[in-house]
């Protein structure tokens, strides 16, 4: 039996539309981000970041405000470089770029974890740069609206009591390591239930963690890092203490030195 050219065209039709999401989403319009570009990485080329960075996110998140991201580095063999830096932007927040994440002495393999806050549907893009000054890039499509917007967990009382607290601890059958930073992290678009007037954006914006004189890494963060920052990461403790010190858009420094091995 002949089929007609007619029908085969519909046939196509009718499998693309049975293809799902998953067969869409690099189909998405990327506009945002084309207007973004040049604020976050100029007119710098930038490479697909596949087999060196992934980034995982999920598809649809429970709660906006507090999205689990994490960024995975792996250099293939072979490859001699180091990647100097991570930048995590959310093209569809009111502040896009998440934060930078920086490693001193670079790494070839690294996992971090973090929780950010996504305001409505868009990509999460994750930006690695090596040490010869390559940029490559990986991506997920997050469904989640509401999350820089979403009030505070804790009431203001309770926050402020205990700013600037940290906890500290390590996974070692797993080669990790996780730090927390007691922060309302207000993102300036939240409303006061009461006064129903914006609570004044007021955040980390800067955190390091270093294992004795050897910094392990280094953020820079805005508005779009969850409450309370929690960060996760690769980590092979030895017999130094690890120091945490963070700094908020008040100047309020804090700073805290944990044994080797312990948590707390």
């Amino acid at each position: 039996m002949r089929v007609s050219p007619a029908f085969c065209a519909v046939s196509v039709g009718v499998w693309a539309a049975l293809a799902g999401p998953a067969a869409a989403q690099d189909e998405r319009p990327e506009t945002t981000w084309s207007e973004l570009r040049p604020s976050v990485v100029g007119e710098r080329p930038i490479r697909d970041g596949a087999g060196l960075v992934s980034l995982e996110a999920p598809k649809r998140a429970e709660d906006a405000a507090i999205v689990p991201v994490t960024l995975h580095i792996a250099l293939p063999e072979g490859d001699a470089r180091r990647v100097t830096s991570l930048t995590l932007v959310v093209d569809e927040n009111p502040s896009p770029v998440v934060g930078t994440i920086r490693f001193a002495q670079g790494q070839r393999r690294f996992d971090l974890s973090t929780r950010i806050r996504v305001n409505s549907y868009s990509y999460v893009r994750a930006i690695a740069e090596t040490e010869d000054g390559g940029l490559y890039m990986t991506k997920a499509y997050v469904k989640a609206a509401g999350g820089c917007s979403a009030p505070a967990v804790k009431d203001p009382a309770e926050a402020q009591a205990h700013l600037g607290e940290m906890r500290f601890r390590t996974f070692a059958d797993r080669g990790e390591a996780q730090v927390q930073v007691r922060h309302p992290n207000y993102s300036g678009l939240q409303m006061d239930q009461v006064t129903r007037l914006y609570t004044p954006a007021w955040f980390v914006e800067s955190l390091s963690v270093r294992q004795g004189e050897t910094p392990l890494f280094s953020m820079t963060g805005g508005i779009s890092i969850s409450e309370d920052p929690t960060f996760r990461f690769s980590f092979t403790g030895h017999a130094e203490p690890v120091t945490v010190a963070a700094k908020d858009t008040e100047g309020q420094v804090f700073t805290r030195t944990f044994p080797a091995g312990h948590g707390s």
